[in-house]
């Protein structure tokens, strides 16, 4: 990692803008590929995954073997097994016998990788691109200056950004007693004072504000949790769902019509925005707790859509509507916390570029199927195809495949191993020249 470039002069194989987990996991897979030359550019200056919610004892949804290289080069020295040794932390990990690493420590993990990657720049802010003679050409902003750097690739993973809805105005958001998750820690103990304190959304997030909060409550403060969802859906994590996860399944998805690709990640959010099924459980426990102890009682209402906020004599006034029956009603909360999640934004230079990026009829991205935007397949996403690839596209499981698939693309060849089918089932019609009676999974084991 470096806080300044070095000399940009050169025409670039690749430049990565946005230093998350997935481009860190592009730097770290490029950094071992000999001559492959990359940077990756960074507005904030300094790496922070998710700051607003790192709150103690919350851990990730996927395993460890979830990092930046491990599913693409089991022996890349940047993996998380390799972290812990590094940090004299590989035996208490091993003793404590559980696969998911703390969100804490996987913070440490990418911070630590990223000081280990001397393409990875802080500070630099890509203001404007342009495409010449066959390269591309972006202004970047650091401390020092504005710099030019010249590259045959882009490879974009800035990430989502907090939504909010319109229901809220920015009025709301103004006065500090409301807050989005993405910002909920600094703010905890202001939101955590009032004596009427409402969540409003539904998945992981939200469950962990709401046990959070629920764990510090004085005996007479009220906590309600509004969700629009039908219910507190769990994340379904059971084996063969777990194999959609699959480039069996990419392949499926990316090859149906959009209105379709559309309607299925719909039905799909279960799968990556439901709640770990054991903090579903631990919520219930302290509810039960609670209760028995005489405290005032909290609310949780399912289905039940925000309809607008408003300030009333100091308070929040959250206006809301029972999706099941359309009943109209209003509840008042002195401080807000929105888990309404997160939503893909291009970067404002992506329209410097115009024509070169493909589209939908409907504006959003035209991914094609190895990750490209542009018929050269020059200009590649991280993150940004969940229309186009379905709910993989934010899976950090996926983070390394996807890099594999990017990195050789750019090279021209395979130099990173690359699973073309990993279930026991089978996804879509089969295709006439192929047995649909035996399981690709089961093939090699009757050769």
């Amino acid at each position: 990692m470096s806080t300044t470039l070095p000399n940009t002069d050169r025409i670039l194989d690749a430049v990565a803008i946005g230093a998350g987990p997935f481009n860190l996991g592009f730097a770290a897979l490029a950094d071992t590929v000999p001559g492959l030359d990359v940077l990756v550019f960074e507005s904030a200056e300094e790496f922070a995954w998710h700051p607003g919610m790192m709150l103690e004892g919350t851990h990730l949804q996927v395993p460890f073997m979830a990092d930046l290289v491990t599913m693409a080069d089991p022996s890349h020295p940047l993996s998380f097994l390799n972290h812990l040794k590094d940090t004299g932390r590989l035996y208490p990990f091993y003793i404590r016998e559980n696969f998911y690493p703390l969100r804490e420590e996987y913070n440490n993990y990418l911070r630590w990788a990223a000081a280990r990657l001397p393409s990875v720049h802080f500070g630099a802010h890509v203001a404007a691109a342009r495409f010449e003679d066959g390269v591309y050409e972006l202004d970047v902003h650091t401390r020092d200056g504005v710099h030019t750097v010249r590259t045959r690739r882009l490879v974009l993973g800035t990430g989502t950004t907090p939504y909010v809805p319109a229901s809220v105005p920015e009025c709301v958001l103004g006065t500090g007693q409301a807050v989005h998750t993405s910002g909920y820690r600094p703010a905890r103990a202001a939101i955590a004072a009032g004596s009427r304190i409402a969540v409003v959304g539904s998945g992981q997030s939200a469950a962990e504000v709401f046990a959070d909060l629920l764990g510090t409550l004085g005996p007479d403060t009220h906590l309600e949790w509004v969700t629009r969802s039908a219910r507190f859906f769990p994340l379904e994590y059971t084996k063969l769902t777990l194999e959609m996860t699959s480039p069996e399944y990419i392949d499926h998805f990316h090859s149906l019509p959009q209105g379709t690709r559309d309607a299925l990640s719909s039905s799909q959010k279960g799968l990556y925005k439901g709640i770990n099924a054991d903090l579903i459980d631990e919520i219930h426990e302290m509810l039960y707790r609670r209760q028995v102890s005489g405290h005032a009682p909290v609310t949780l209402r399912a289905a039940t859509a925000l309809q607008g906020v408003e300030h009333r004599d100091g308070a929040l006034q959250l206006n809301l509507r029972n999706q099941d029956d359309g009943g109209e009603f209003s509840t008042v909360a002195d401080t807000l916390v929105l888990a309404t999640g997160y939503a893909y934004r291009e970067p404002d230079f992506v329209k410097d570029l115009g024509e070169r990026i493909n589209r939908l009829p409907d504006g959003r991205l035209d991914v094609d199927r190895n990750y490209a935007v542009s018929d050269d397949a020059d200009v590649l996403v991280q993150n940004a195809e969940l229309h186009t690839h379905g709910f993989t596209a934010p899976d950090l499981g996926m983070g390394a495949y996807r890099n594999s698939v990017i990195i050789n693309r750019i090279l021209g060849y395979e130099h990173y191993a690359v699973e073309k089918r990993i279930g026991f089932q089978s996804f879509g019609s089969p295709s006439p020249d192929s047995p649909a009676s035996v399981s690709p999974a089961l093939e090699g084991a009757h050769a």
